[in-house]
């Protein structure tokens, strides 16, 4: 999945920096507040996939709506990634061997847990990484995963001038 990322950190620093400024951040420290947040949005994008519910035999939503909770994601990512300084790195081509969803949604819950605990260029890498992989596993092409995310970043823009 190869995407224009500085395009996409240029934006999510523009945001950052509006929803800092308007909410009276300042410099605050928002690591913890951000990994909780990429962690519901993680549950949240699995919720819409129901890869996990053998119980069920109700369907995944439609993919745009799958998507739409992937990008929330790669905000998150990349937010975090702007926090700590860190800029994520497109791999040339994955070499993961996992395609179970289940399996690669729970690792990287665990990916991410590793960060929060190390707060590392390396295990920032892996979470984004691993999760450009689970991009890929839903079927989502570079160009449909930017296009979502300037789409939503519009939409998170209109949702602070609402008072959101």
């Amino acid at each position: 999945m190869k995407m224009n990322i500085s395009k996409l950190m240029e934006m999510q620093a523009a945001l950052d920096e509006h929803i800092q400024s308007k909410h009276d951040l300042g410099a605050e420290d928002l690591v913890e507040r951000k990994i909780l947040a990429l962690l519901v949005e993680l549950g949240e994008l699995a919720n819409e996939t129901r890869c996990f519910k053998f119980w069920s035999l109700k369907g995944p939503s439609d993919k745009e709506t799958i998507l739409a909770e992937y990008v929330d994601g790669i905000h998150f990512i990349l937010s975090l990634g702007i926090e700590r300084g860190f800029v994520p790195e497109v791999p040339s081509a994955l070499k993961m061997n996992q395609e179970d969803l289940t399996v690669q949604f729970t690792a990287i819950y665990g990916y991410i847990s590793e960060f929060r605990t190390q707060l590392t260029e390396s295990s920032y890498q892996k979470v984004f990484t691993a999760y450009l992989h689970l991009g890929e596993l839903l079927g989502f092409s570079a160009a449909d995963v930017e296009k979502a995310y300037v789409s939503k970043n519009e939409v998170n823009y209109e949702r602070q001038k609402q008072g959101y």
